[in-house]
Protein backbone atom coordinates (compact mmCIF):
# COMPACT_ATOMS: atom_id res chain seq x y z
CA UNK A 1 0.00 0.00 0.00
CA UNK A 2 1.54 3.39 -1.00
CA UNK A 3 2.37 5.84 1.76
CA UNK A 4 -0.03 8.72 2.19
CA UNK A 5 1.09 12.17 1.05
CA UNK A 6 1.19 14.17 4.21
CA UNK A 7 3.14 16.91 5.97
CA UNK A 8 4.27 17.55 9.55
CA UNK A 9 1.92 20.51 9.74
CA UNK A 10 -0.99 18.46 8.43
CA UNK A 11 -0.35 15.63 10.88
CA UNK A 12 -0.13 18.02 13.81
CA UNK A 13 -3.36 19.71 12.78
CA UNK A 14 -5.13 16.37 12.36
CA UNK A 15 -3.91 15.05 15.71
CA UNK A 16 -4.95 18.27 17.44
CA UNK A 17 -8.39 18.23 15.84
CA UNK A 18 -8.98 14.58 16.73
CA UNK A 19 -7.97 15.32 20.33
CA UNK A 20 -10.37 18.28 20.39
CA UNK A 21 -13.24 16.13 19.12
CA UNK A 22 -12.50 13.33 21.58
CA UNK A 23 -12.27 15.85 24.42
CA UNK A 24 -15.64 17.35 23.55
CA UNK A 25 -17.44 14.16 24.55
CA UNK A 26 -19.60 14.43 21.43
CA UNK A 27 -20.05 11.85 18.69
CA UNK A 28 -19.01 12.79 15.16
CA UNK A 29 -22.65 12.94 14.15
CA UNK A 30 -23.63 15.21 17.04
CA UNK A 31 -20.71 17.53 16.37
CA UNK A 32 -21.47 17.66 12.65
CA UNK A 33 -25.09 18.58 13.46
CA UNK A 34 -23.98 21.43 15.73
CA UNK A 35 -21.88 23.06 12.99
CA UNK A 36 -24.35 22.06 10.26
CA UNK A 37 -21.93 19.77 8.38
CA UNK A 38 -22.30 16.35 6.84
CA UNK A 39 -20.37 13.66 8.70
CA UNK A 40 -18.37 13.07 5.52
CA UNK A 41 -17.19 16.69 5.56
CA UNK A 42 -16.07 16.33 9.17
CA UNK A 43 -14.23 13.13 8.27
CA UNK A 44 -12.50 14.83 5.32
CA UNK A 45 -11.26 17.71 7.48
CA UNK A 46 -10.01 15.39 10.24
CA UNK A 47 -8.19 13.20 7.71
CA UNK A 48 -6.46 16.08 5.95
CA UNK A 49 -8.60 16.20 2.83
CA UNK A 50 -9.77 19.79 3.34
CA UNK A 51 -13.23 20.83 2.32
CA UNK A 52 -13.82 23.55 4.93
CA UNK A 53 -12.93 27.22 5.25
CA UNK A 54 -10.84 28.54 8.13
CA UNK A 55 -13.98 30.18 9.56
CA UNK A 56 -15.82 26.85 9.44
CA UNK A 57 -12.92 25.17 11.24
CA UNK A 58 -13.04 27.92 13.87
CA UNK A 59 -16.74 27.16 14.39
CA UNK A 60 -15.92 23.46 14.75
CA UNK A 61 -13.23 24.16 17.34
CA UNK A 62 -15.63 26.43 19.19
CA UNK A 63 -18.17 23.60 19.30
CA UNK A 64 -15.47 21.38 20.81
CA UNK A 65 -14.89 24.02 23.53
CA UNK A 66 -11.12 23.75 23.45
CA UNK A 67 -8.82 26.29 25.10
CA UNK A 68 -8.11 29.49 23.25
CA UNK A 69 -4.35 28.87 22.84
CA UNK A 70 -4.95 25.46 21.25
CA UNK A 71 -7.65 26.85 18.94
CA UNK A 72 -5.28 29.63 17.83
CA UNK A 73 -2.51 27.10 17.13
CA UNK A 74 -4.75 24.80 15.06
CA UNK A 75 -6.33 27.67 13.11
CA UNK A 76 -2.86 28.97 12.21
CA UNK A 77 -1.88 25.50 10.96
CA UNK A 78 -5.00 24.81 8.90
CA UNK A 79 -4.19 26.95 5.81
CA UNK A 80 -0.57 25.69 5.84
CA UNK A 81 -1.14 21.93 6.08
CA UNK A 82 0.04 21.48 2.47
CA UNK A 83 3.47 23.11 3.04
CA UNK A 84 6.41 20.67 3.02
CA UNK A 85 9.12 21.36 5.60
CA UNK A 86 8.74 23.34 8.79
CA UNK A 87 11.17 25.73 10.44
CA UNK A 88 9.90 26.59 13.91
CA UNK A 89 11.52 29.67 15.43
CA UNK A 90 11.29 29.70 19.22
CA UNK A 91 12.69 33.09 20.21
CA UNK A 92 15.62 33.15 22.64
CA UNK A 93 15.27 29.46 23.54
CA UNK A 94 13.18 26.42 22.70
CA UNK A 95 9.98 25.69 24.65
CA UNK A 96 10.07 23.10 27.42
CA UNK A 97 8.59 20.59 24.99
CA UNK A 98 8.48 20.77 21.19
CA UNK A 99 5.07 19.31 20.39
CA UNK A 100 5.90 18.33 16.82
CA UNK A 101 8.83 16.19 17.96
CA UNK A 102 6.79 14.29 20.55
CA UNK A 103 3.93 13.53 18.18
CA UNK A 104 6.26 12.20 15.49
CA UNK A 105 8.27 10.10 17.94
CA UNK A 106 5.05 8.37 19.00
CA UNK A 107 4.28 7.46 15.39
CA UNK A 108 7.79 6.43 14.31
CA UNK A 109 8.75 3.00 13.00
CA UNK A 110 12.51 3.59 13.02
CA UNK A 111 14.78 6.22 14.56
CA UNK A 112 18.34 7.03 13.48
CA UNK A 113 20.15 9.68 15.51
CA UNK A 114 23.60 11.21 15.14
CA UNK A 115 25.42 13.52 17.50
CA UNK A 116 28.86 15.04 17.22
CA UNK A 117 29.89 16.09 20.73
CA UNK A 118 27.42 14.79 23.35
CA UNK A 119 25.42 11.62 23.90
CA UNK A 120 22.14 11.80 21.88
CA UNK A 121 19.13 12.99 23.86
CA UNK A 122 17.37 9.63 23.64
CA UNK A 123 20.29 7.91 25.41
CA UNK A 124 20.99 10.47 28.12
CA UNK A 125 20.57 9.74 31.83
CA UNK A 126 18.63 12.28 33.90
CA UNK A 127 21.84 13.48 35.60
CA UNK A 128 23.69 13.90 32.29
CA UNK A 129 20.69 15.67 30.78
CA UNK A 130 20.48 18.02 33.75
CA UNK A 131 24.13 19.03 33.35
CA UNK A 132 23.73 19.64 29.61
CA UNK A 133 20.73 21.89 30.27
CA UNK A 134 22.49 23.66 33.14
CA UNK A 135 25.37 24.54 30.82
CA UNK A 136 23.05 26.43 28.46
CA UNK A 137 23.55 30.18 28.40
CA UNK A 138 19.97 30.93 27.28
CA UNK A 139 17.68 28.37 28.93
CA UNK A 140 16.14 29.73 32.17
CA UNK A 141 17.44 27.97 35.27
CA UNK A 142 13.89 27.93 36.63
CA UNK A 143 12.87 25.62 33.76
CA UNK A 144 15.58 23.04 34.39
CA UNK A 145 13.56 20.38 36.21
CA UNK A 146 10.56 20.81 33.91
CA UNK A 147 12.83 20.36 30.89
CA UNK A 148 14.42 17.23 32.34
CA UNK A 149 10.94 15.75 32.90
CA UNK A 150 9.86 16.72 29.39
CA UNK A 151 12.95 15.21 27.79
CA UNK A 152 12.62 12.00 29.79
CA UNK A 153 9.01 11.86 28.58
CA UNK A 154 10.33 12.21 25.00
CA UNK A 155 12.57 9.21 25.60
CA UNK A 156 9.57 7.26 26.89
CA UNK A 157 7.50 8.22 23.85
CA UNK A 158 9.83 6.14 21.65
CA UNK A 159 8.03 2.80 21.78
CA UNK A 160 10.00 -0.34 22.63
CA UNK A 161 9.32 -1.83 19.22
CA UNK A 162 10.90 1.10 17.38
CA UNK A 163 14.19 0.18 15.70
CA UNK A 164 16.79 2.67 16.94
CA UNK A 165 20.28 3.26 15.57
CA UNK A 166 22.54 5.78 17.28
CA UNK A 167 25.76 7.11 15.76
CA UNK A 168 27.96 8.88 18.32
CA UNK A 169 31.37 10.45 17.83
CA UNK A 170 34.06 9.00 20.08
CA UNK A 171 34.87 12.48 21.43
CA UNK A 172 31.39 12.64 22.98
CA UNK A 173 32.29 9.67 25.15
CA UNK A 174 35.34 11.46 26.56
CA UNK A 175 33.49 14.67 27.49
CA UNK A 176 33.15 14.54 31.31
CA UNK A 177 29.66 16.05 31.53
CA UNK A 178 28.80 16.52 35.20
CA UNK A 179 32.05 15.12 36.52
CA UNK A 180 33.38 11.59 37.01
CA UNK A 181 30.32 10.02 38.66
CA UNK A 182 27.81 11.34 36.13
CA UNK A 183 30.16 10.49 33.27
CA UNK A 184 30.58 6.89 34.48
CA UNK A 185 26.83 6.56 35.01
CA UNK A 186 26.20 7.73 31.46
CA UNK A 187 28.65 5.24 29.99
CA UNK A 188 27.07 2.43 32.00
CA UNK A 189 23.64 3.50 30.74
CA UNK A 190 24.89 3.34 27.16
CA UNK A 191 25.94 -0.27 27.74
CA UNK A 192 22.51 -1.13 29.17
CA UNK A 193 20.78 0.50 26.19
CA UNK A 194 23.10 -1.24 23.72
CA UNK A 195 21.89 -4.59 25.05
CA UNK A 196 18.29 -3.88 24.09
CA UNK A 197 17.25 -5.91 21.03
CA UNK A 198 15.90 -2.86 19.20
CA UNK A 199 18.90 -0.57 19.89
CA UNK A 200 22.19 -0.36 18.00
CA UNK A 201 24.98 2.01 19.05
CA UNK A 202 27.82 2.75 16.62
CA UNK A 203 30.82 4.91 17.44
CA UNK A 204 32.60 7.08 14.88
CA UNK A 205 36.28 6.85 15.95
CA UNK A 206 38.41 9.96 16.25
CA UNK A 207 41.06 8.19 14.16
CA UNK A 208 38.78 8.49 11.12
CA UNK A 209 39.31 12.24 11.04
CA UNK A 210 36.89 14.24 8.89
CA UNK A 211 33.56 12.50 8.29
CA UNK A 212 30.16 13.05 6.69
CA UNK A 213 28.47 14.09 9.93
CA UNK A 214 30.48 17.26 10.50
CA UNK A 215 27.55 19.50 9.52
CA UNK A 216 25.82 18.65 12.80
CA UNK A 217 23.45 16.38 14.73
CA UNK A 218 20.07 15.20 13.45
CA UNK A 219 17.36 12.59 13.98
CA UNK A 220 15.91 10.67 11.03
CA UNK A 221 12.48 9.10 11.49
CA UNK A 222 10.50 6.71 9.30
CA UNK A 223 6.82 5.87 9.65
CA UNK A 224 4.49 3.04 8.62
CA UNK A 225 2.19 5.33 6.62
CA UNK A 226 4.16 8.50 5.85
CA UNK A 227 7.37 9.54 4.16
CA UNK A 228 10.51 9.98 6.34
CA UNK A 229 11.23 13.15 8.28
CA UNK A 230 14.44 14.64 9.67
CA UNK A 231 14.48 16.76 12.82
CA UNK A 232 17.37 19.05 13.68
CA UNK A 233 17.49 21.38 16.67
CA UNK A 234 19.50 24.57 17.19
CA UNK A 235 19.79 26.90 20.17
CA UNK A 236 16.42 28.50 19.45
CA UNK A 237 14.74 26.73 16.53
CA UNK A 238 13.59 23.34 15.26
CA UNK A 239 13.74 22.27 11.62
CA UNK A 240 11.62 19.43 10.22
CA UNK A 241 12.91 18.49 6.77
CA UNK A 242 10.47 16.58 4.54
CA UNK A 243 11.37 17.41 0.94
CA UNK A 244 12.46 14.35 -1.05
CA UNK A 245 15.86 15.75 -2.00
CA UNK A 246 16.59 16.84 1.58
CA UNK A 247 15.70 13.38 2.91
CA UNK A 248 17.89 11.71 0.29
CA UNK A 249 20.78 13.94 1.38
CA UNK A 250 20.45 12.85 5.01
CA UNK A 251 20.17 9.22 3.92
CA UNK A 252 23.54 9.60 2.16
CA UNK A 253 25.01 10.97 5.39
CA UNK A 254 23.65 7.97 7.33
CA UNK A 255 25.17 5.54 4.83
CA UNK A 256 28.51 7.34 5.12
CA UNK A 257 28.38 7.23 8.95
CA UNK A 258 27.58 3.53 8.73
CA UNK A 259 30.71 3.02 6.63
CA UNK A 260 33.09 4.93 8.90
CA UNK A 261 31.72 3.78 12.28
CA UNK A 262 33.00 0.93 14.40
CA UNK A 263 30.89 -2.22 14.19
CA UNK A 264 28.36 -2.77 16.96
CA UNK A 265 30.54 -5.17 19.00
CA UNK A 266 33.62 -2.98 18.68
CA UNK A 267 31.54 0.05 19.72
CA UNK A 268 30.42 -1.75 22.90
CA UNK A 269 33.99 -2.76 23.66
CA UNK A 270 35.12 0.85 23.37
CA UNK A 271 32.38 2.00 25.76
CA UNK A 272 33.39 -0.73 28.24
CA UNK A 273 37.04 0.39 28.13
CA UNK A 274 36.07 4.00 28.71
CA UNK A 275 33.73 3.01 31.55
CA UNK A 276 36.46 0.97 33.25
CA UNK A 277 38.90 3.87 32.83
CA UNK A 278 36.34 6.30 34.24
CA UNK A 279 35.68 4.11 37.30
CA UNK A 280 39.41 3.70 37.90
CA UNK A 281 39.94 7.46 37.72
CA UNK A 282 37.01 7.99 40.09
CA UNK A 283 38.43 5.48 42.58
CA UNK A 284 41.88 7.07 42.37
CA UNK A 285 40.41 10.53 43.02
CA UNK A 286 38.48 9.20 46.03
CA UNK A 287 41.63 7.55 47.38
CA UNK A 288 43.61 10.78 47.02
CA UNK A 289 40.87 12.70 48.82
CA UNK A 290 40.85 10.17 51.66
CA UNK A 291 44.64 10.45 52.04
CA UNK A 292 44.41 14.26 52.14
CA UNK A 293 41.73 14.11 54.83
CA UNK A 294 43.79 11.62 56.82
CA UNK A 295 46.84 13.89 56.58
CA UNK A 296 44.83 16.92 57.71
CA UNK A 297 43.47 14.99 60.71
CA UNK A 298 46.97 13.99 61.69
Amino acid sequence: MPKRISTARGREFGAGLRAAIEGSGLTSRALADIVDWDESKLSNVVNGKGGATQIEVAALLGACRIKSAEATHLLALYPETHIIGWWQQHGMYAPVQVRTVVEHLKAAKTLTSWHTHVVPLFLQTADYMCEVLRASSTTPASDLQDRVKAQLAMQASVRRGVRCIYFIHELALYLPVGGAEVHAGQLLHLLHMANRPNVTIRIVPTSHGAHAGLAGPFTYLTFPKYEPLVWTATENSSLFAEATDAIKGYEKVIRALDTCSLEEVASKELIVRLFDRSRAAEAQAADCLLKMETTDDA
